[in-house]
């Protein structure tokens, strides 16, 4: 964005108002992330869970998409994530169920039932979510600290902590919505993009402090900043990467006019699926490390001694877990770029309009080409999201400190979110630069 874009932003009266809105909206939800759910003692439960979350990267990679309200065990403690699975859900099914699939094909209206079905689906897996987050912390408190920090709940205080946290979702989800149509941006992505940017100020203090402590890792620390830009680098040529497909549109008779052909390009992204093949992976890894520690009690000594094991594979720490993390990022990565692009119906679209990729012919040999190319393009988008998954394994085995690693990921969804909103900026600036005229 450059200063005329700005200067266009302040002249603009709506402009200037969207964007506000969203400044407004992201503050109000930072002030609901220090929101707790009542518990007899927050702050020996926010420590407790402080700690937990420092070690163990799956719940803080959950905590990292909260903003921290994981932490502080806050009333939107779970953030956008049954709406973001709900989503996920509603768009696989949109694969093989015909009547959402005919609703995606509707245009604006099949949208917003699709929408509404998105909403609707997000209440119940709030509700099972909340109950799984709740005697997940149950369980791990007692294990470690050998008392239930939560306070040993009767079921009417089991309802209202779930209502409460399911609530503070629904009301995410209203606020992410409001963004999308009365701002600037996608609102639950830039909901997400705010949680993380507020973790920088903790992380800017943990490395002021490493350096302070040891002058010796002052040059590990150098060397980290350095590494760090170069990723950045790395994923926003990751994120900007497309293949340009070359397409042209053959003359065209409307009554008696001879409109000349147009020759343009279909673009093919390198990473067509985004980040969810890593939201995949982790929710997949999550589920033996989540078990362990359920079942690890267990009165039956073959569960019990099986969990234990499963704990011990899947630790966060282990080379087992982060090679499995490698390779699911690299699947789901084919998985989803196939459920969300569909050459067959590119193909017929191209054809239907009169288009054509030279030196190919129209239909089933072109949904052959875009599908041959798109294989090809995605290995390479799809090693990149892996790499950019197991950065804080390489980061930690190389610094040797758990501070100093690599949110590859969390870069990866603030690079991709910024780069978009700020394009929504620029179109919408120079419509009002237009509109003037």
């Amino acid at each position: 964005m450059n200063l005329a874009t700005l200067k266009q932003v302040y002249r603009s009266k709506d402009l200037r108002r969207r964007v506000l809105v969203v400044l407004g909206l992201l503050v109000l939800f930072r002030f609901l992330a220090h929101v707790p759910v009542p518990v007899p003692d927050n702050a020996a439960l926010a420590n407790f869970l402080k700690t937990v979350f420092n070690s163990n990267k799956i719940l803080g990679f959950a905590d990292l998409f909260s903003g921290g309200a994981l932490t502080n065990f806050s009333i939107i403690m779970m953030g956008v994530g049954p709406y973001i699975n709900a989503s996920i859900i509603i768009q696989l099914l949109t694969q093989v169920v015909p009547r959402l699939e005919s609703l995606q094909k509707e245009g604006e209206l099949g949208r917003r039932k699709l929408n509404q079905y998105t909403r609707l689906l997000t209440l119940p897996l709030a509700l099972v979510q909340s109950f799984g987050m709740i005697l997940l912390v149950q369980q791990t408190s007692k294990q470690v600290t050998g008392q239930d920090l939560i306070g040993q709940p009767n079921p009417f205080q089991w309802v209202l902590m779930m209502v409460t946290i399911t609530a503070g979702t629904m009301l995410l989800m209203w606020l992410g919505e409001i963004i999308t149509e009365k701002g600037v941006g996608n609102g639950i992505s830039l909901i997400i993009f705010c949680g993380i940017i507020a973790r920088l100020p903790t992380t800017a203090g943990q490395f002021g402090s490493l350096a302070s402590g040891d002058t010796g890792k002052l040059v590990t620390l150098v060397f980290f900043l350095i590494a760090t830009l170069a990723i950045i680098a790395f994923v926003v040529l990751l994120n900007e990467g497309t293949r340009n497909i070359p397409v042209s549109y053959a003359k065209r008779t409307r009554g008696n006019r001879i409109y000349a052909g147009v020759d343009t390009h279909l673009p093919l992204r390198v990473i067509t699926a985004g980040v969810i093949p890593i939201i995949f992976a982790l929710a997949f890894l999550s589920v033996p490390g989540i078990l362990g520690q359920l079942l690890s009690n267990a009165k039956t000594h073959w569960i019990a001694s099986t969990a234990k094991e499963l704990t011990v594979l899947f630790s966060t720490t282990g080379a087992v877990y982060a090679i499995c993390y490698f390779v699911l990022v690299v699947a789901f990565t084919y998985f989803y770029t196939s459920v969300v692009f569909n050459p067959k119906d590119i193909a017929e679209n191209l054809q239907k309009q009169g288009g054509f990729i030279p030196g190919i012919r129209p239909g089933s040999q072109t949904a052959t080409y875009l599908q041959k190319v798109l294989n090809r393009i995605t290995l390479a988008g799809a090693l990149g999201l892996g790499i950019i998954a197991v950065l804080p394994f390489i980061a930690q085995s190389f610094t040797q400190s758990q501070v100093l690693t690599f949110g590859g990921t969390g870069l990866l969804i603030v690079v991709s979110v910024a780069i978009e909103t700020l394009k929504q900026i620029e179109a919408q600036a120079i419509t009002t630069s237009y509109e003037q005229y």
